[in-house]
């Protein structure tokens, strides 16, 4: 809305012509997304603890956890919030990219927020039905990718590209796009939320890893950039940037009050929004074997889990003390802080080699 009235302000008066520079508007949409969740965030903190929004703890995982009970949950509404603003103010909102983003990660979010809901307000401690969790977040996933198919404007957003080799280039047909892009959506929403186990350990590789597609969406969207870089030129996917950028200042800010011992949790409301936006964007930008390798504490935590449950009914043991693995390393002693500040070292590690497929092509 801002970009819009700077526009056309812009006729008038020629310093607004500033606002047309992305990299202006992706720094504010960071700092917009940071403020709001700063300033919001109290008071929604206070309204969870009113209402008794509370997390729910397991007596069978580390004893540690229990006195996290009662901690206002569904925190991830103040990060929905927040990149919704921030979105809306600093982005171009005739770019359909930018629309179909924040569609999937509200779709995801309140596939999310209606989990919580029956968990922490209906107290009905299974949630919603594992079928219709995955029903919702299905169709989510596959309405977002018919209108990222049918709505393409050119080759490059449809074609499979192989990172580290500028000339491996796969052209997809509308059953390989859609479940490509149903997989990175519903699987990327699932493994942030299998990650939300301890204070902070899931949103700081949400933002890395969304300022890290911020700098994929850029330069893609460039015609100077996606050439020299040997990236596919992806038209209007500058203003993904936005997005991502909005994503990373939301989560700095939640980060405030999640960082441990945490004020409030994000719930499957947040993890399953950030996870499904951040699927969402790799395949915009067409990067989504790039980002299987920087979400990979992502995919560490869903692996266990599912090594976990397939050697428990295949051989009656488990590998893992618990899963996700975070808890196996709190039962091997490890402290809560220590985990996750090491977990945090790891995404930015696999954060920083994915961006260094950017020149190495």
């Amino acid at each position: 809305m801002l970009y819009w009235l700077s526009q056309r302000l812009a006729h008038s008066h020629s310093f607004f012509n500033v606002f047309s520079y992305l990299s202006l508007r992706t720094i504010l949409a960071v700092s917009s997304a940071l403020l709001i969740s700063l300033v919001i965030g109290p008071g929604m903190i206070r309204w969870l603890s009113r209402y008794q929004v509370g997390q729910q703890v397991r007596d069978d995982g580390p004893q540690t956890h229990l006195k996290k009970a009662g901690t206002p949950t569904m925190g991830g509404a103040l990060i929905i919030i927040a990149i919704l603003i921030s979105t809306l103010l600093w982005a171009d909102l005739r770019v359909r990219q930018v629309w179909i983003a924040l569609g999937v990660m509200v779709g995801c979010g309140l596939v999310g927020f209606y989990d919580d809901y029956l968990k922490l307000v209906v107290k009905n401690t299974r949630g919603l039905a594992a079928r219709w969790k995955y029903f919702w977040l299905s169709v989510t996933g596959i309405g977002a990718a018919l209108l990222l198919w049918y709505t393409a404007g050119a080759p490059t957003e449809t074609t499979f590209y192989v990172p580290l080799f500028k000339n491996v280039a796969l052209p997809m047909g509308a059953a390989a796009f859609v479940v490509l892009t149903y997989l990175m959506i519903v699987g990327m929403s699932n493994a942030v939320n299998l990650t939300d186990g301890l204070d902070g350990l899931a949103i700081m590789p949400a933002a890395m890893v969304a300022t890290a597609l911020g700098i994929f969406a850029w330069a893609s969207g460039s015609a100077i950039y996606a050439p020299y870089l040997g990236i596919p030129e992806i038209p209007h996917a500058g203003e993904i940037a936005i997005f991502c950028g909005s994503i990373a200042g939301a989560g700095l800010g939640f980060l405030w009050f999640n960082t441990y011992p945490a004020q409030v949790f994000m719930g499957d409301v947040g993890a399953l929004a950030l996870g499904g936006a951040l699927g969402v964007v790799a395949v915009m930008v067409r990067q989504e074997l790039v980002v299987l390798l920087m979400s990979g504490i992502f995919v560490l935590e869903t692996a266990s889990v599912i090594l976990q449950v397939a050697s428990f009914k295949l051989r009656g043991k488990r590998i893992f003390r618990m899963a996700p693995i975070h808890h196996h390393y709190e039962l091997k002693g490890w402290s809560e802080p220590k985990v996750i500040v090491r977990f945090w070292i790891i995404s930015l590690l696999l954060v920083l080699a994915g961006l260094a497929t950017l020149k190495v092509r």
